[in-house]
């Protein structure tokens, strides 16, 4: 009795975020009902209120989920490369494919940001893609496809530049246009990296 209440309220949560997720993306925050929630999700508002008490909540998990995906993705893509820069490279190109995602673009990019505050949106971001981006400098470095340096500042750099590229093409009026501009200056940078006798 017990597992299949604990699997109506797994249900009802990923419908919810499900909803939630596409009128955010198509609506944003701030224009999204919980109202047109409960109704398009088809519960009522009490279980709303007991998965996410708020409409902030709902977001944050969206976001949350977005993010794992995210990360998931590029890890995945990443491991196609033949040594550990061409990792980085991968990871990145698949970042910025999936910043011409419309859910990633509104939820993750231009909306995470202001609707959680820097510093959640700061302490989500470091939580999932910062640290993918600071395994593949140093399986660089350790693989001496990089100069020895230390490895926080390096991927700093390389997060913030990634973070910038696909801010550009999430904003960008030909999203694909700039999603080729950002992957070319993205592979100067890291063919600039390369330690010379690598």
């Amino acid at each position: 009795m017990t597992s299949r209440k604990a699997e109506q309220s797994d249900t009802t949560r990923s419908a919810l975020l499900a909803v939630a997720r596409d009128l955010f993306t198509e609506h944003g925050y701030a224009a999204t009902s919980t109202n047109e929630i409960v109704a398009r999700a088809g519960v009522t508002r009490g279980a709303l209120y007991h998965h996410f008490p708020a409409k902030y909540d709902l977001f944050r998990a969206a976001f949350e989920q977005l993010e794992a995906e995210l990360a998931d993705h590029v890890a995945r893509e990443a491991l196609a490369g033949s040594d550990a820069l061409e990792q980085l490279r991968l990871g990145c190109r698949a970042f910025l494919d999936i910043c011409l995602d419309p859910a990633v673009q509104r939820i993750v990019i231009v909306e995470g940001p202001a609707v959680l505050g820097w510093e959640t949106w700061h302490e989500i971001e470091e939580r999932y893609g910062h640290g993918l981006v600071v395994a593949g400098v140093a399986a660089t470095i350790d693989a001496g496809l990089v100069e020895a340096q230390p490895v926080e500042p390096l991927a700093n750099v390389i997060f913030g530049a990634l973070a910038q590229a696909g801010m550009i093409v999430a904003r960008a009026d030909d999203p694909g246009a700039a999603r080729i501009e950002m992957e070319a200056a993205m592979d100067r940078l890291l063919d600039g990296l390369r330690a010379p006798d690598s």
